[in-house]
């Protein structure tokens, strides 16, 4: 028996536009690869799609795309032209996503002084299988069952499936049934030296969607980028063409804009990946980390509901349509509180965004939810009381891992075995201090009480922190001295495998300046560094593997956050060369950097290995663009003085930029 494996991503492309996603050859043709298809709402409606004129295939020239949502392949025709040198008819396939489906225009251009005519045949199998299969690797569904209807306004096919019901309509084409769906067909005449094109259209409705596409304006600047390095203009670029792509809003609250996960497998409001990506968006404006705000804080836990991982104060970690089987030990509710990071990340965003200035009134809004996230990192996110966050599935079918790494073995110790929970991670102890001191500033700020308390809570944390995690052992330590475990295990014991997880200390106030300088010199070893970015696990533990999901590979946001806190804390050789690696990587993947790639060494590799089943775009990749873009300026803001100071980082050469954002006002740096 065949087992199941997830598709491969890296070689086929994706047309996007929140909650619908196009993949495909780079042909535009479906069906060769296992993810292909036209998904809409996390169902894929179309599973194959075959395009013939005048009885053969089409040969490809190019394929580029406009936009994250738009894509225009070229490619010959000869059969149908007279085999002279040049060729001289030719087909493009101009391909168009939008929140609702899917429109497809092929045009055939003809050079020749007589006109042509050829049978036009476009061959759809139809589906109404769950993302979630397809990413499982399981066999598609039985085809559903489609309904042609006739009409003088043009044909259209109907069918749905999984909640979701779909049409296929085209005033051009007749729509004839197969036994797999159904083609449309037409005969194409195309005039001497002219062009003619047909269209069709798909769309769908999802009856039970938990969230929706966002059509509206995107809410930030686009920022004009003036840099020595060109890599970085071009990724910001790029970049903030996919996020535009991945907005979306809920169906409770549509006047409110979140940036979903990813594409294909996370096309949904995540607590963790929604927050990182708005904090990093917040010199481009705080309009989305308002809104990304309130619809988490919409979805607080109010009570203590162990199924689903609720407990008081605590923000999501992810909302699904329906439940979501992973395997047989781990089923989610819709709605899963499954994460230990977001509850702080809450409230350092709010904090932050206050900073970059998000309007008064809009803050004092959210802040009896900073003081319910702030009491749930000190009640139920320290469930011993022993001063540290720590998690651990009361569930029996929840995640075993619920930081950002949240796969099944990536708390381990340097030998390889797993460490058992409950598990307390070092970069979460950093979030809840960031927390608990920015936290205290918007109390105090806006007159409320509690202010000396989360100082006194956070400097009780710090202690903690010094006395627990540091790893001292000069066997274990080697030449680089000291470093912070990962994580305490169950007993408390320090997990000694060093990890990128050390980069999320830096520029959270957590550390003093030597642990401060001691965490920088890892991070920038060889073990860590792959040339490419930050590896996520050190080469010199038994783990490590550059193609493991959590355990060697690199993942932007990791290296993005890291190069903040490096030029935050002083660090500017090191930020430097993490932020280079991110452009080799950048130029290598042509500007759209994926959730994760290999830790092979830029030295052994010319170009980024790709993690093949890596979504893309990815929210907080896409978003660590302007991380880098912040980092290299060294902003910081205070939108109370109505000023941002730049400390422009050493080592990336001249960068300057037109359109930033600082509450109301427009700005523009190192010009």
């Amino acid at each position: 028996m065949t087992a199941s494996l997830q598709p491969l991503l890296n070689d086929e492309l994706v047309v996007l536009r929140a909650p619908t996603q196009a993949w495909s050859s780079t042909t535009g043709i479906m069906g060769a690869a296992a993810i292909h298809g036209v998904y809409v709402s996390d169902v894929r409606l179309i599973r194959a799609l075959r395009i013939r004129i005048g009885d053969q295939d089409a040969e490809h020239l190019s394929t580029g795309l406009h936009g994250a949502d738009t894509v225009l392949v070229e490619s010959l025709l000869r059969h149908l032209d007279d085999h002279t040198p040049d060729p001289e008819v030719r087909l493009r396939l101009e391909r168009v996503v939008d929140a609702r489906g899917l429109h497809d225009t092929l045009t055939v251009r003809n050079r020749h002084e007589h006109a042509l005519t050829a049978p036009v045949v476009i061959e759809v199998d139809i589906d109404a299988t769950s993302m979630e299969s397809v990413k499982l690797g399981h066999d598609a569904t039985e085809a559903p069952d489609v309904i042609i209807e006739e009409s003088g306004g043009g044909d259209t096919a109907r069918w749905s499936g999984q909640n979701v019901s779909a049409r296929v309509s085209s005033t051009d084409l007749a729509i004839e049934r197969t036994p797999t769906g159904f083609r449309l067909v037409t005969e194409l005449t195309v005039e001497p030296g002219g062009s003619s094109s047909v269209h069709w259209r798909l769309d769908a409705d999802d009856a039970i969607g938990a969230v929706r596409g966002d059509a509206r304006p995107v809410p930030w600047s686009r920022p004009e980028v003036l840099a020595g390095d060109q890599r970085l203009t071009r990724w910001v670029d790029r970049a903030l063409d996919d996020l535009d792509a991945l907005r979306m809003t809920t169906a409770q609250h549509p006047e409110e804009t979140f940036l979903a996960a990813g594409a294909p497998w996370f096309f949904t409001l995540f607590g963790r990946d929604s927050l990182w990506a708005a904090r990093m968006m917040l010199p481009l404006g705080t309009e989305l980390a308002g809104s990304t705000l309130r619809v988490l804080a919409g979805l607080q836990g109010t009570r203590h509901q162990p199924e689903a991982a609720e407990e008081p104060g605590k923000i999501m970690h992810e909302l699904r349509r329906e439940a979501l089987v992973i395997d047989d030990d781990i089923t989610l509710p819709p709605l899963y509180y499954g994460t230990v990071d977001a509850t702080p990340l809450f409230v350092c965003l709010l904090h932050d965004a206050w900073k970059w200035g998000l309007p008064d009134d809009e803050v004092r809004a959210l802040l009896p939810h900073l003081e319910a996230a702030l009491g749930w990192m000190r009640d139920d996110g320290d469930a011993d009381g022993d001063g540290l966050l720590e998690y651990i599935d009361r569930s029996g079918h929840g995640l075993a891992n619920q930081g950002w790494k949240d796969s099944g073995d990536s708390v381990q110790w340097r030998d390889g075995s797993l460490a058992e929970g409950p598990i307390a991670l070092c970069e979460v102890q950093a979030y809840a201090y960031e927390a608990a001191k920015g936290g205290a500033a918007l109390l105090e700020a806006f007159g409320r009480p509690g202010a000396d308390e989360w100082r006194a809570w956070a400097a009780r944390l710090r202690s903690a922190f010094n006395d627990k995690f540091w790893i001292t052992d000069p066997e274990r330590c080697g030449d680089l001295g000291p470093y912070p475990a990962i994580a305490l295990d169950a007993q408390k014991r320090p997990v000694d495998t060093v990890t990128s997880n050390l980069g999320h200390l830096l520029g959270t106030g957590l550390l003093d300046a030597e642990q401060s300088a001691l965490v920088a010199a890892r991070l920038g070893s060889p073990e860590l560094d792959s040339g490419y970015g930050l590896r996520t696990m050190s080469t010199d533990s038994t783990g490590y593997w550059p193609l493991s999901y959590h355990g060697g590979s690199v993942w932007t946001h990791d290296t993005a956050i890291a190069v903040l806190g490096l030029a935050r804390d002083g660090h500017d050789q090191i930020a430097s060369s993490l932020a280079r690696g991110l452009l080799r990587a950048a130029e290598g993947f042509d500007y759209r950097l994926p959730e994760l790639h290999s830790g092979d060494p830029a030295d052994e590799v010319t170009r980024p290995v790709p993690y093949p089943a890596a979504c893309r775009p990815q929210a907080w990749s896409a978003a660590s663009s302007v991380a880098v873009l912040t980092a290299a300026l060294g902003l910081a803001p205070d939108a109370a003085a109505g000023t941002v100071a730049s400390s422009p980082l050493s080592g990336l050469g001249s960068v300057a930029v037109r359109g930033l954002r600082l509450g109301d006002r427009t700005l523009d740096v190192g010009l």
